[in-house]
């Protein structure tokens, strides 16, 4: 099947399990979790192969900004679906595929001319543990949303919609710190990793993603320490959360547009 009906098909696929979440999150239309895994699943199968080609490269890989997002895009929604195999963080996915869907429309209208020839395998490690990171906090940035969302529906005493469709605020707090602990022992292995690795690693064109990088760790550090030893929870712990992730994502996609669109250079 050509690339662009396949990317059309994940785009599609997207587009409708985020829209029936949305939908069902109103009680507009029942909540059916199976049938988001199976559009959700299609959509990532089709994705990943979008993903395989566009990195792809005789010489190499193309790794610039909007296939890196595209990557992440879709290893975000890949651990989404498995994640919700055992806990239902389903909900998520009617903010998080249409960014993936996004990053696909985005990789196919504007591909990198960069190219990198040869990755070690402690790059590989840092690279995997970094895209892992992105995908479990950003999973976990979706939860918070869906949390502010849940808590400014019972300060109203709205107990319909949102309310109705969702656990317990207790339980989703509970969720969101296991991911928010997963992406931060996937974080630390990228730091460590990344400093084994790369030489470079506080040269002048990466002293930012570092420097970034070394402050949404101590962000998430701070938040779970205040969650296990202050009780932090509620409109502080979301803050913090986002914060975090605002600032990861400005570590890598930041200093990555900064590089390439405006400095037209690499790492």
């Amino acid at each position: 099947m050509p690339t662009l009906l396949l990317a059309l098909l994940a785009v599609m696929s997207y587009a409708s399990a985020a829209l029936h979440q949305a939908l069902a999150l109103n009680r507009l239309v029942p909540m059916r979790p199976r049938l988001i895994q199976a559009v959700g699943t299609l959509a990532v199968l089709c994705h990943a192969v979008i993903v395989y080609t566009s990195l792809s490269a005789r010489d190499g890989l193309h790794v610039g900004l909007f296939e890196s997002a595209s990557l992440i895009a879709w290893l975000i929604a890949l651990t989404l679906l498995a994640v919700s195999l055992f806990r239902p963080v389903l909900a998520a996915a009617a903010g998080l595929f249409p960014l993936a869907a996004l990053s696909l429309l985005g990789v196919l209208g504007l591909p990198s001319p960069l190219v990198e020839s040869s990755f070690p395998p402690g790059l590989i490690v840092h690279i995997v543990t970094s895209t892992l990171a992105y995908a479990f906090l950003i999973i976990a940035a979706g939860q918070a949303v869906l949390i502010a969302l849940q808590t400014q529906a019972l300060k109203r005493h709205r107990i319909r919609g949102i309310i109705q469709v969702l656990p317990p605020l207790t339980s989703m707090e509970r969720l969101m710190f296991q991911l928010i602990i997963c992406g931060m022992v996937l974080l630390t292995a990228s730091l460590i990793s990344g400093t084994i690795t790369l030489d470079h690693l506080m040269a002048r064109h990466l002293a930012h993603k570092t420097g970034l990088s070394i402050l949404a760790w101590l962000i998430f550090g701070g938040l779970l320490w205040g969650r296990y030893q202050r009780g932090w929870r509620g409109p502080r712990a979301i803050r913090w959360t986002l914060g975090g992730v605002a600032v990861l994502l400005l570590a890598y996609f930041g200093s990555k547009f900064v590089l390439e669109i405006v400095l037209d250079r690499s790492w």
